[in-house]
């Protein structure tokens, strides 16, 4: 017995160090009863395995084997080592982040993705950022997979470039704007009738925004600026004749931006199809087919419109608005994407199919 004992020493030397190394390096991490099937490997490796790159193979194998018959196991004497295999697997297929950092303030579209994610799934958790950003920088940071969802009015570069959920979150209403004019001019938009008469006015927009391509395209003249509050100052100052904003936004911009000089105008509704949807990072597509399944769901058991009436006024906003009695200059949205779900009745208002005063 010994001779054979000294001829498998002799066949295995230059290896015996190696094989140690591993025999100790799992015993540290084994419990009591998973030593001896490591020392088991030892004497099998003795009397039969001549390498130690073919030992740790064999090993690795009976290790698996191991911890594949005892996930289910609730021991702690198992805890370490389950872990350290978890932690081998995820170089390979990385969790799902469930924390989603957004830079959407308190608002009701924030409120909306929360309940929206809630439906999809109870886990995920909704960090905002504090940073105040452009259209542009938020388009970026969602690109480098900083930002995982904003919201903004669509254009179809924007579609193309991050991944948009195609459910209005204003159900239009955004692409119906009121004006912020100057007091001194009502009399000037009273006067309005036509679009012709409105080209004879000049808006005032934010420079990243869609609506100033949408204005454009139609041929009406624009001034813009990469600030948006610089356009209140530039208003008053007679750079622009009018600032127009989604109708359930305007009050309280102008509030937050108060001016004795600047009202809302009570004559013109400037309307264009251009809905506001969620935009998620293209690197978090995951997030994007959640938020879509949370909306439907919402969509469907009639939560999505009763929410957005409530939050955001609606029979209010209808009676101080006064559309149907507005001149309403309808606008071309040509960079419109195909992808549109105009046909979805139940995601609009019915303000595209009013006539308005003539």
């Amino acid at each position: 017995m010994a001779i054979h004992l000294t001829a498998a020493m002799r066949v295995i030397a230059t290896d015996m160090a190696s094989v140690i190394r591993h025999v100790f390096t799992l015993t540290t991490i084994l419990v009591i009863t998973q030593r001896a099937v490591c020392w088991s490997l030892f004497i099998m490796a003795l009397t039969g395995i001549s390498t130690a790159s073919s030992f740790k193979v064999f090993a690795a194998d009976i290790a698996s084997s191991h911890i594949a018959a005892n996930s289910n196991s609730n021991s702690n004497s198992n805890s370490g080592f389950s872990g350290s295999i978890k932690s081998d697997a995820s170089h390979t297929q990385a969790p799902i982040s469930k924390t989603i950092v957004t830079t959407i303030q308190q608002t009701w579209q924030l409120n909306l993705l929360k309940e929206a994610l809630r439906r999809s799934d109870s886990d995920y958790q909704v960090q905002q950022m504090s940073t105040q950003m452009n259209q542009k920088r938020k388009v970026e940071e969602a690109l480098a997979g900083t930002v995982d969802v904003f919201w903004s009015m669509t254009s179809k570069e924007l579609e193309e470039t991050v991944l948009p959920v195609r459910i209005p979150l204003f159900k239009g209403l955004l692409g119906n704007r009121l004006l912020i004019i100057r007091k001194a001019d009502e009399t000037r938009f009273a006067n309005v009738r036509t679009v012709a008469d409105f080209r004879q006015l000049k808006a005032g927009q934010n420079r990243y925004w869609p609506d100033a391509t949408i204005l454009e395209t139609n041929g009406l003249p624009v001034v813009t600026s990469y600030q948006y509050t610089n356009l209140y100052p530039m208003l008053e100052g007679g750079r622009f004749d009018y600032l127009a904003l989604g109708a359930q936004e305007i009050g309280d911009e102008l509030a937050s931006h108060p001016d004795p000089a600047l009202k809302v105008d009570s004559h013109i509704l400037l309307q264009y199809r251009s809905p506001a949807y969620f935009f998620v990072s293209p690197k978090r597509p995951e997030l994007a087919a959640a938020i879509l399944a949370g909306l439907e769901s919402m969509i469907r058991d009639g939560s999505f419109d009763e929410m957005f009436n409530r939050e955001l006024k609606i029979e209010q906003l209808y009676r101080e608005a006064k559309f149907e009695q507005r001149v309403i200059i309808r606008l071309d949205t040509p960079d419109l994407s195909p992808l549109t779900p105009i046909e979805r009745k139940e995601l609009w208002l019915d303000l595209f199919s009013m006539q308005g005063a003539k």
